[in-house]
């Protein structure tokens, strides 16, 4: 008895991708700031990394040709925390119209001491 394979929209391996950058490079404070939630959020217990490639997984084709891998991460990472009572919508709904509220400019470097 065989079983095929059933591939996957995110199961890319050995479809052609065109030229790797194999070259290291700087990641951007955000990003930086993601792969920590996770290592932190996950260490805590609030979710494993089975329950991280379900929700990557769950995403769809779109977002994995449209979003970089933190944009993708960072979901998944919030979807769990959603999942495990971490906080809950109205808490992000509160949070960001808080965030809103200081204005454009609030993460401006201003460089004077005050």
């Amino acid at each position: 008895m065989t079983t095929d394979h059933i591939k996957r929209w995110h199961d890319m391996g050995g479809d052609p991708a065109g030229q790797i950058d194999m070259d290291e490079h700087d990641y951007a404070l955000w990003e930086k700031r993601v792969d920590a939630l996770l290592l932190l959020t996950s260490g805590k217990g609030y979710f494993t990394v089975d329950g991280l490639r379900r929700v990557l997984e769950d995403l769809g084709p779109e977002a994995f040709e449209t979003q970089t891998y933190y944009e993708r991460w960072v979901q998944a990472v919030n979807q769990n925390l959603l999942e495990a009572g971490a906080y809950s919508i109205q808490d992000i709904a509160e949070k960001m119209a808080q965030v809103e509220a200081r204005g454009s400019t609030y993460g401006d470097c201003t460089g004077g001491g005050g």
